[in-house]
């Protein structure tokens, strides 16, 4: 993972990866995304409990 960001308007955590894919998750509350930031290791907590319980959808790459 290369960096995390969040729009709390929208709930949408946002998560870049070292490869380059960019990938939206929905509806994530802000207790969620807080608890992802603060969480010992972010990886671990993002396959745990983000990509499991989150609707999931790729960012398009800009061609």
């Amino acid at each position: 993972m290369r960096w995390v960001g969040y729009d709390l308007e929208e709930q949408v955590l946002e998560v870049g990866f070292v490869g380059g894919g960019v990938y939206h998750y929905l509806d994530v509350p802000p207790e969620a995304a807080l608890a992802l930031l603060e969480a010992d290791s972010i990886g671990r907590h993002l396959n745990a409990e983000i990509k499991p319980a989150y609707e999931c959808r790729p960012v398009p790459r800009a061609s």
